[in-house]
């Protein structure tokens, strides 16, 4: 039996207000900051969405968090929408966004089209993030173009960590900082809905939000940003690696976890779990009959 199972023909609440991208807009308009979290599963993106957290972002960080891979390059496009799914069930009122995964979107733009349709159709996202500066804006025009949002990613780019030569802060030289400026430019004008700012100086970060007319959410970018995300194991200790400088933890997940562990096992190995209160019995007329004809079964 699973708790699944225990929500069976319990009512639900109605349903709330759905966070759209035109949300999002209003929301940098009127200076009020975006909170976006990532979630990979079923009951961390009810959490999310009942905490009121406005973007849900099934990341393809969960390569690392989740899945245990050195990187988010192995990460399959399968593996995304099997994530992006479970959260989809879970999220009533938050934007979903899903990460298009590495070589999903880089060899032809129909292959790339086809990937992001999948997304939308059979996974329940409402839009698809794509790392890249004004290389991608082609992408992004006709991803819109097939009624796609786009949320683009630039600066710190994981997906391009071998070609970045490791994950290094963007933007620093008075070039980059052109560069990306440049790319939030063409990206917003071919369309995207939305930048994610990972890893540029906050100055950069900035300036980029106050010339761009659509959000941006920042991730190592400073606190200037439309909003802010963060990976959901960072907030609660859970990456099994030291801490980056840009995330902040909330609580310790990680000890949390270890203390009720070390309580069930030892409750176990003391043989007190589970207790007659946490079993099941049977009734007193089967007892009475099982009773009864013990007896006649020692006989023959």
């Amino acid at each position: 039996m699973s708790v699944t199972q225990l929500r069976v023909g319990q009512p639900q609440p109605p349903s709330p207000q759905r966070v759209t991208s035109d949300t999002l807009l209003q929301k940098k308009l009127a200076r009020r900051p975006i909170v976006a979290l990532t979630a990979y599963d079923y009951p961390s993106a009810r959490l999310l969405d009942e905490a009121g957290i406005d973007v849900v972002l099934v990341g393809d960080s969960l390569g690392m968090v989740v899945l245990g891979y050195e990187n988010t390059l192995p990460v399959t496009l399968d593996e995304m929408l099997h994530h992006t799914r479970a959260v989809a069930r879970a999220v009533r009122r938050a934007f979903l966004v899903a990460d298009m995964p590495f070589g999903s979107y880089h060899s032809s733009s129909r292959d790339a089209t086809r990937n992001a349709l999948r997304f939308i159709k059979d996974a329940g996202a409402q839009a698809v993030k794509i790392e890249g500066g004004s290389s991608r804006a082609k992408l992004v025009r006709r991803l819109t173009e097939a009624e796609v949002p786009v949320v683009a990613h630039i600066g710190l780019t994981p997906q391009s960590v071998h070609s970045m030569g490791g994950y290094r802060v963007q933007g620093r030289s008075r070039e980059a900082f052109e560069r990306l400026s440049s790319d939030a430019r063409a990206l917003e004008e071919a369309g995207a809905i939305a930048i994610v700012l990972e890893g540029i100086p906050r100055e950069l970060a900035a300036s980029i939000t106050a010339e761009c007319g659509i959000p941006t959410i920042g991730i190592g970018a400073g606190p200037d940003c439309d909003g802010q995300i963060l990976v959901f194991h960072d907030l609660f200790n859970l990456t099994f690696a030291p801490p980056a400088k840009f995330t902040r933890q909330y609580a310790d997940g990680a000890a949390f976890f270890a203390a009720a562990l070390a309580r069930y096992r030892d409750d176990v190995a003391a043989r007190s779990f589970p207790n007659d209160a946490e079993s099941y019995h049977l009734s007193r007329e089967v007892h009475a009959a099982l009773d009864a004809a013990r007896p006649h079964a020692r006989k023959a």
